[in-house]
């Protein structure tokens, strides 16, 4: 795992300082090595951090330059196929000097140009440069898992890991897109190719992006979407047995490929489906798997040790338990300045300390990721489908009415506000906003001196996926979208910061095929049951005494916190600031809100924590 950095131009850059600063911002991404290249006209610099997990020799230093001289390549991240690649790239004739995938990567881009994304099975950011035809190829993952931000201005390309170094040291130049924050505010992270700052975009997932310096024009598109809804409604012809030897021989081979590392690997246990079935797999494949799980001391209804200890004695892991202490609210004031991208989701905390106390024992770790998505595991899925089955009963007509009152008289923060504000969407084609933050009506007072449109419920509707039906078309929108933006960010920003590989068997594309081009709804979730079939594999793999039943998600108490304390002291400080961009009237209510127990407390946070960032960073609205 890595962090790069790069620029093109059309003309020779004088100011070629930026690349080695840029890339020694995001030291904690790679602190193992670094390297910097430049092409003899200096129109193309490339900027490497390298956190050392295969070939830790100083044959896979970066930037690489393959043997020609006329390919150049930085990349993060890990491909799981590389061996077999190699294989295959060996019979074709080519010829190897390291044991890393990053040459496998750039003979790989010799042999088939840009149609080897299509042979890649991994997580990745790179950009590779072409000398022969002048040419940038930037591409990302298939399900985002690694992050690549773009800035493009006169003629010039930049790229880097992270958002923060492409923020211009301009202060006219540093301001906020309202665009984004309102995807922000909305739903708690910022979706498609936008950013927080003006000017700089995100690559998407499954996005590759041409930029041709002669011209100084781009080209981008997708190499890769996940198959359409399966047609067969047949449940005699699907059988649930079959379904299940696929899954365990995919997830199987997707955590052996993924054990692969030339460091110390473990596995982070909390005792939940998805990282217990990981520690299955893993268990089988090696015969030392440390496992690691942490508890926080005083806080009982969020202690999973005994869930971890009942997994890791079945399967004889080295299992460690780690304490997290101090948890005040100094640690979301430390974030705000080192992440380049805030999110509404306050298992970063917990998510950020975990990272930081398993990186002394290990380098790479194994997770949970993506289990949900794919199989149905959140609880709004199971109260989408009660919605359907009680309310596409009742006429669309009166249940817009029900809608339209429950958004302007129920009060933020009452748990049944954003479903009674949805009960009005056609439940045959379209899919309801259940998860909002902030929706238009709260949005119109919120932030001083400016207007919300509807752009964030805009973008919802136009990226809701074509066909399926509801809770294919839910766990299909959070998989291009929540996954990628919220889950995904916030594993990458946590882990990074702490010098942390972590990787995510259940996000192999193979999975993930098989996920949405076999499996049918009904094997995903009903209205009173999540992750069917998941759960019948832990029937197959995990012990008896294994409660499939739990939920509890990596959480801390914030409402508990809110009450008294650092964390009360610093949310109200911070909102109430004369400094605040947020209207003090809107903030008091949701203050007042909040103590008289509605369900603010997460809507507060992505307040403070942006506000936090936003100042560290001095930009402006």
């Amino acid at each position: 795992m890595c962090g790069i950095v790069g620029i093109a131009s059309k003309n020779s850059i004088e100011y070629r300082e930026w690349v080695s600063h840029s890339r020694d911002l995001l030291k904690y991404r790679g602190p193992d090595d670094f390297g910097e290249w430049w092409s003899n006209d200096y129109r193309v610099g490339f900027g490497h951090r390298r956190l050392s997990i295969m070939d830790t020799s100083k044959a896979g230093h970066q930037p690489m330059s393959d043997q020609s001289g006329f390919i150049h390549i930085v990349f993060n991240g890990e491909i799981y196929n590389f061996v077999e690649l190699r294989e295959e790239l060996t019979q074709m004739g080519e010829t190897f000097k390291s044991d890393c995938d990053t040459e496998v990567l750039l003979c790989a881009y010799r042999a088939w140009g840009m149609d080897c994304l299509t042979h890649l099975n991994g997580m990745f950011a790179f950009a590779l440069y072409d000398a022969r035809d002048k040419l940038l190829f930037l591409a990302r993952d298939r399900i985002g898992e690694k992050p690549l931000f773009y800035k493009i201005s006169n003629g010039e390309l930049r790229f880097a890991s992270e958002l923060l170094p492409l923020i211009d040291e301009n202060p006219d130049s540093k301001l906020i897109d309202m665009d984004a924050l309102d995807l922000y505010l909305s739903f708690g992270y910022i979706g498609g190719n936008y950013s927080f700052v003006k000017g700089i975009n995100k690559l998407p997932p499954a996005s590759a992006l041409l930029f041709d310096i002669k011209k100084g024009v781009t080209k981008s598109w997708k190499y890769w979407n996940p198959p359409k809804p399966s047609q067969n409604k047949n449940h005699d012809v699907i059988r649930e047995s079959n379904l299940l030897d696929e899954l365990e021989k995919l997830l199987e081979d997707s955590v052996q490929r993924q054990m692969q590392a030339d460091v110390p690997i473990g596995v982070l246990l909390s005792g939940g489906v998805d990282s217990s079935l990981v520690t299955a797999m893993a268990a089988r494949k090696a015969n030392h798997v440390k496992t690691f799980n942490v508890r926080f001391p005083g806080y009982n209804k969020f202690d999973e040790t005994q869930h971890a200890r009942l997994i890791a004695r079945f399967f004889k892991t080295e299992h460690i338990e780690l304490e997290a202490q101090n948890l005040n609210a100094d640690i979301l004031v430390e974030l705000s300045k080192k992440i380049d991208s805030p999110i509404i989701d306050s298992s970063i905390i917990p998510t950020f300390m975990l990272t930081q106390l398993v990186q002394q024992h290990c380098k790479v770790v194994l997770g949970g990721d993506g289990g949900d998505e794919l199989f149905g595991g959140y609880k709004h899925y199971s109260r989408l489908l009660l919605m359907e089955n009680y309310l596409g009963k009742i006429p669309i007509f009166f249940r817009k009415h029900i809608a339209n009152f429950s958004e302007k008289n129920i009060p933020v923060g009452n748990r049944w506000r954003n479903w009674l504000r949805s009960c009005g969407e056609d439940l045959k084609n379209d899919l309801p906003m259940v998860s909002m933050f902030f929706d238009s009506e709260i949005k119109k007072n919120l932030i001083k001196g400016k207007e919300f449109t509807l752009f964030a419920e805009n973008y919802f509707k136009a990226n809701i996926p074509i066909g399926g039906d509801l809770l294919e078309k839910a766990t299909r929108m959070d998989l291009s979208n929540f996954l990628p933006d919220d889950i995904l960010l916030k594993t990458d920003r946590s882990s990074m910061l702490n010098s942390l590989e972590v990787r995510a068997p259940f996000l192999d594309y193979r999975l993930v095929d098989f996920a949405f081009g076999k499996v049918p709804s009904y094997f995903k979730a009903l209205p009173a049951s999540r992750k069917y079939l998941l759960k019948s594999l832990t029937n197959r793999v995990l012990p008896k005494e294994f409660d499939q039943k739990r939920k509890q998600g990596f959480e801390i108490p914030l409402d508990k916190w809110l009450e008294k304390g650092s964390w009360r002291d610093l949310f109200y400080d911070v909102l109430r600031d004369s400094k605040s961009i947020y209207e003090i009237n809107t903030i008091d209510k949701l203050l007042i809100g909040q103590k008289k127990g509605r369900n603010n407390s997460e809507r507060l946070f992505g307040l403070v924590f942006f506000e936090l960032w936003r100042q560290n960073h001095k930009l402006k609205i």
